[in-house]
């Protein structure tokens, strides 16, 4: 029995286009050929496929999941293993922060003012005042922070409401993205991360290429940062960190 590649896309929720690429870097390679040349994947492809999406979800970089699964030393009972310890944590630190959010909804409805402790405990132990210590420390006396300063004390309740759902769907359009397998360097990831650099110049301070090439760099280099965006979808700052450079480099070409 073998499947084509329109049908294994439809199994396993990817794009066609993401399974060309798996076979044309050798991740997931079809165990079959047609007389014309079409691809047909058998179960031993679907198999891998399963393994592959598993890391995946789990923020493996490709090759890293190509050097796991093509690891003589290792079989299919340990990948499973591994899969599960690591999903096992990933759902208890989700838990947790579920159980956060529903006591935080809790406390608006019944008109209880939460503590900073308390709101911030489900990052673990931090002082949620450190950050904003920390930026008046690192960028202060620069021009961008006056700027940003100076607009946020204007806004509106309004304001903040159509900023975080700016916010919210390009997190979402972006964690789709990379769940789709969408190169850092491919024209919808440069897009986004352009409307990451303008989102941030239209509410808080111009953006240039080389400061939002910085701020790719904090966002891989900072744990806090990679944390941040990690937390949207296993792999994100990564790729937002390539799709900045990349960007910057298309418009400075």
């Amino acid at each position: 029995m073998s499947y084509s590649v329109g049908q294994v896309a439809g199994f396993a929720g990817v794009t066609v286009r993401t399974l060309h690429h798996y076979d044309e870097i050798g991740l997931l390679v079809p165990g079959e050929r047609t007389y014309a040349g079409h691809r047909r994947y058998t179960d031993a492809d679907l198999d891998r496929l399963q393994q592959i999406l598993f890391y995946r979800e789990l923020g493996f970089p490709l090759e890293e999941v190509a050097a796991l699964l093509d690891d003589p030393g290792t079989n299919p009972r340990e990948h499973l293993r591994r899969q599960h310890r690591l999903l096992t944590a990933r759902i208890e630190k989700l838990q947790k922060m579920a159980a956060a959010v529903e006591h935080a909804m809790e406390a608006r409805t019944m008109g209880i003012n939460l503590t900073p402790e308390e709101r911030f405990e489900v990052f673990g132990d931090k002082d949620p005042e450190q950050y904003r210590e920390e930026a008046e420390a690192r960028w202060g006396d620069t021009e961008a922070y006056a700027e940003s300063q100076r607009r946020a004390a204007s806004y509106t309740k309004e304001d903040w409401k159509r900023i975080q759902a700016e916010v919210d769907d390009w997190q979402e359009r972006y964690a789709a993205l990379v769940a789709a397998g969408e190169q850092p360097a491919g024209e919808a990831a440069m897009d986004l991360a352009e409307e990451h650099r303008q989102h941030i110049s239209r509410w808080y301070f111009e953006v240039s290429y080389e400061m939002h090439r910085c701020f790719a760099g904090m966002y891989v280099s900072d744990e806090r940062f990679k944390a941040y965006y990690d937390a949207m979808r296993p792999g994100l700052a990564e790729h937002l960190h390539d799709a900045i450079l990349a960007n910057a480099g298309r418009r400075s070409s």
